[in-house]
């Protein structure tokens, strides 16, 4: 049996282009957060002005904000491995997300003022 007569409905083969984009979920490391911005790590380039949605875990809180590369750059190279290091701009976070990472900046610089 082949894989289309698996399928439900017919697939048309496209002859012209058709465009499309994905969103995939892949980990980072985020060096810093203001209300307006992030700083990441990852294993992969980010094309400057390229819009990612960003989950992000502040403390117990979920976010998703989307973000629009700023800046892109290689930060470090091994052996094995490239990091590479960008800036992304928040772009039109909701209210709540905003409240969110306020409430979490304001929580990290209460922590460490009181070491």
């Amino acid at each position: 049996m082949e894989d289309d007569d698996k399928r439900e409905a017919e697939r048309v083969p496209i002859l012209g282009e058709v465009r499309g984009d994905m969103k995939v979920f892949q980990p980072m490391h985020v060096r810093d957060i203001s209300k307006t911005g992030v700083t990441v790590e990852t294993p992969f380039p980010l094309h400057l002005d390229s819009l990612f949605d960003i989950r992000l875990t502040l403390g117990d809180t979920p976010v998703v904000v989307k973000g629009r590369v700023i800046h892109s750059r290689i930060s470090d190279i091994d052996q094995h491995a490239v990091v590479y290091r960008a800036g992304l701009e928040l772009v039109d976070p909701s209210p709540s997300a905003s409240r969110a990472i306020e409430e979490f900046l304001g929580t990290v610089k209460g922590d460490r003022h009181s070491i």
